[in-house]
């Protein structure tokens, strides 16, 4: 059976904005216990009391994941941004004839044009510059399952300690969805993290990723 302090601990999961005020210590915990028992539908005083300790449980572990949080701070104040535009997504059925994705990479990369293949479990996603449309359609067209051009790609360049510091990556898809950005793709390589963006969203994309 899901004790009250599970149902508690869940709800304050699915509320980014409520944890952050927990963290900062700007929470009154009694109006958030009492408006965490009426979105659960818990009348008895003595499980309202019970949500009013689970909360505070939960700022206090918040507030010992902080010590993470200014790792990953001290990290990226430490990493480069780069960014391109004038990128396209296109995706493509996995069943097709390989040796023409080859030729296509050997045509951009011989122009130092930027081009990724991610392989999924039934696509592949091509990202390209958007001068190579006309060519990926040439190739793909029967197989091509979608297009979206007008992109940009943002990357970050950090520092080798990356790839042992837990919780980069959702840090960073996080302050992108905060600010209202999309991101249509995202790669990582090593200590290259790349998003790719709305060009419109270049702009809000740099200011929310420089540390």
């Amino acid at each position: 059976m899901t004790t009250t302090t599970e149902l508690a601990w869940a709800f304050l999961d699915e509320h980014p904005s409520i944890r952050d005020c927990l963290r900062m210590k700007v929470v009154n915990y009694s109006k958030l216990s009492r408006l965490i028992a009426g979105r659960l539908g818990i009348e008895k005083t003595a499980s309202q009391d019970a949500i009013l300790i689970a909360c505070r449980r939960y700022a206090e572990k918040l507030r010992d994941g902080g010590v993470q949080e200014e790792k990953i701070l001290n990290l990226l104040r430490k990493s480069k941004l780069e960014t391109k535009n004038k990128i396209a997504v296109v995706i493509v059925d996995r069943r097709i004839y390989l040796d023409h994705l080859l030729d296509l990479e050997r045509k951009v990369r011989a122009k130092a044009e930027l081009f990724y293949a991610i392989e999924g479990v039934s696509a592949y996603t091509l990202i390209v510059a958007e001068e190579y449309l006309p060519e990926v359609e040439k190739l793909f067209l029967r197989h091509m399952l979608r297009r979206t051009g007008g992109l940009a790609l943002v990357a970050l360049r950090s520092p080798t300690e990356m790839e042992s510091t837990p919780g980069v990556m959702a840090f960073l898809a996080g302050r992108l969805s905060e600010h209202g950005i999309n991101v249509v793709e995202t790669m990582s390589c090593w200590t290259d993290t790349m998003f790719v963006v709305a060009e419109a969203d270049i702009p809000k994309a740099l200011a929310c990723l420089r540390f």
